[in-house]
């Protein structure tokens, strides 16, 4: 539970650099820099305190599934910052329990009690008002929150399931791994910037030219490596050592971090549907 906490504290920081550098940057050129700082922080911890470095894994296709599920769902999460409230992102994002104890009930086979089914019922029921699904007007991309919620979901189901032979570190070190290799993919595809042509955010972030910022970006691109390993080793530990419906609530602690930045930092007020929700 201290390992989950102290993880979504040091997501809302991350959280809060993406929104504030998400105009001079590209998403997986931030990806790509963010994954790299936090590899050889990991790689380096690792060396002073003489853990063996392990790349391998035991259970290669579900891994393979993690990092990617893992690495489309937080582009999606990324991308909805350029067009809604940090508060009301998260709190979208929160369907993650829910979907997390359904998938610990039916995938893991673990028990699940009749309080821990009444929280989910009611946090979708909060996450609906939030959305407030008017569907003849309805913003699709309001949903990117929720499609990350159930890549996050799924892959920390996966790490409950690997964490038998797969240490922690292993785990993060494949994720950066292939949060590298999946970026300079995409440099080859879209880096040069082609397709940024339309004045949507969403889609600037995605297809901005790389590396046309450096001077401004990459302090805080460097400090979003530092925080990133940070977050995940704790997020990773809480999940290696506890029941995913027992340390998903605790998650919640970072809609209070968030609100405060969003509000201090962005201006930005939660409505109150984010509220009630």
């Amino acid at each position: 539970i201290l390992f989950i906490l102290l993880g979504m504290f040091i997501f809302a920081i991350q959280d809060s650099l993406v929104k504030y550098i998400y105009n001079s940057i590209a998403l997986y050129e931030m990806y790509f820099i963010r994954s790299l700082v936090s590899f050889l922080i990991v790689i380096f911890y690792l060396k002073i305190t003489n853990k063996t470095i392990i790349f391998k894994t035991h259970y290669p296709i579900l891994t393979a599934l993690r990092v990617i599920l893992f690495f489309f769902g937080f582009s999606s999460f990324y991308i909805s910052l350029t067009i809604m409230p940090l508060a009301t992102a998260n709190a979208l994002f929160f369907c993650s329990p829910f979907i997390m104890t359904v998938l610990a009930r039916f995938v893991l086979k673990e028990e699940v009690g009749i309080q821990r089914w009444s929280a989910v019922i009611v946090g979708f029921v909060g996450v609906y008002i939030i959305l407030d699904p008017d569907f003849s007007n309805f913003n699709y991309l309001s949903l990117l929150p929720v499609l990350c919620a159930f890549c996050y979901a799924s892959s920390m189901i996966i790490i409950k399931k690997t964490s038998d032979k797969d240490n922690v570190y292993s785990q993060v070190l494949q994720f950066y791994t292939a949060a590298m290799i999946i970026s300079i993919i995409f440099y080859f595809f879209i880096g040069d910037g082609q397709y940024d042509n339309t004045d949507h955010p969403a889609a600037q972030f995605v297809f901005r030219k790389w590396f046309a910022n450096l001077e401004f970006s990459m302090p805080y691109m460097v400090i979003l490596g530092v925080v990133a390993a940070g977050s995940f080793l704790s997020i990773f530990t809480a999940y290696r050592i506890a029941s995913p419906a027992v340390v998903s609530p605790f998650e919640y602690t970072i809609l209070l971090w968030v609100s405060l930045s969003g509000w201090f930092i962005f201006g930005e007020i939660p409505s109150t549907r984010t509220f009630i929700g």
